[in-house]
């Protein structure tokens, strides 16, 4: 019998996860390392854990991420975006009232704004001088 996988794509900035999910023992495997060794930060750590704690799922899922793009912090909140889309399609009536409750659903819209032409960045001038 296969096993049935779940996935889901999270993204935060410029980064993008893709996440899979399969009925396993707990693993965290994120671009084939552990996660607590791809982000060492305890805070990191909290956060992409935070949909599985949120729903009752730690020790019940294998998850296994491919992330690329942006940075660190960027790459753990679309590790967690994805991850809250793809415990949806485990149990789509129990699990989504809790994670859009706690704003898990949500994909962070905030991106880097352009460069302006005239401008040294988005918004800062060059400096004023009367002469």
């Amino acid at each position: 019998m296969p096993t049935v996988t779940y996935y889901g794509t999270g993204r935060r900035k410029t980064a993008i996860a893709r996440v899979r999910l399969v009925p396993g023992s707990g693993q965290f495997i994120v671009n084939d390392r552990p996660a607590e060794e791809y982000f060492p930060l305890p805070s990191l750590q909290t956060q992409i854990e935070q949909p599985l704690r949120v729903t009752g799922s730690v020790g019940k899922f294998d998850v296994i991420v491919k992330v690329h793009g942006g940075g660190i912090t960027g790459q753990a909140g679309a590790v967690r975006h994805g991850l809250s889309r793809a415990l949806l399609k485990v149990d789509k009536a129990a699990f989504r009232p809790v994670l859009k409750k706690q704003g898990l659903l949500t994909r962070d819209p905030r991106m880097k704004e352009r460069k302006k032409y005239g401008l040294r960045g988005a918004r800062r001038a060059p400096q004023y001088s009367k002469r």
